[in-house]
């Protein structure tokens, strides 16, 4: 079976944000760097593409120029089972510029969305019961960064 990974366009910092990518998730690395060469299009020596991995997930970022710019259309789902692991991500991918959103969504500052979401949200939302999964969905519509402990008062409430 053929491998598929995604493809994120860069105006000039693919080698950038890989190190940025690779600092925030564990088991991650750059595997290659394909600079430009004397054919162009970009400046010989500089960046073309960088091969990464985040937690065994193959990248690849290309420096492809100003042309397209990321859109929340597209976003990376993180996983988190405790609330720390949501804190982590949140800070990490929100330093140095990122802007959060609503509902467990921001953007980093290299303007990629991310969803950082936790397990036990989901479970709760899955709940049969359509009044708990509605308050649940309903406290999870107050907040930016989401919170376990917020949703499971809202889950629990009579």
């Amino acid at each position: 079976m053929p491998a598929i990974s995604p493809m994120l366009w860069f105006d000039t910092q693919a080698e950038e944000a890989a190190k940025f990518y690779t600092s925030v998730f564990k088991n991650s690395k750059i595997r290659n760097v394909v600079r430009y060469g004397d054919a162009g299009p970009g400046p010989k020596g500089s960046v073309m593409v960088v091969d990464f991995e985040l937690d065994g997930q193959r990248f690849t970022g290309l420096n492809g120029g100003p042309q397209f710019n990321f859109s929340e259309a597209v976003s990376f789902v993180i996983h988190c089972k405790t609330q720390e692991e949501v804190d982590d991500y949140w800070s990490k991918l929100t330093a140095g510029g990122g802007q959060e959103s609503q509902c467990g969504w921001l953007k980093d500052k290299y303007g990629l969305s991310w969803q950082v979401i936790p397990d036990a949200l989901i479970q709760m939302l899955s709940d049969p019961d359509p009044k708990r999964a509605k308050r649940v969905t309903e406290a999870m519509f107050t907040m930016k960064k989401l919170d376990i402990a917020t949703a499971q008062k809202a889950y629990e409430a009579a």
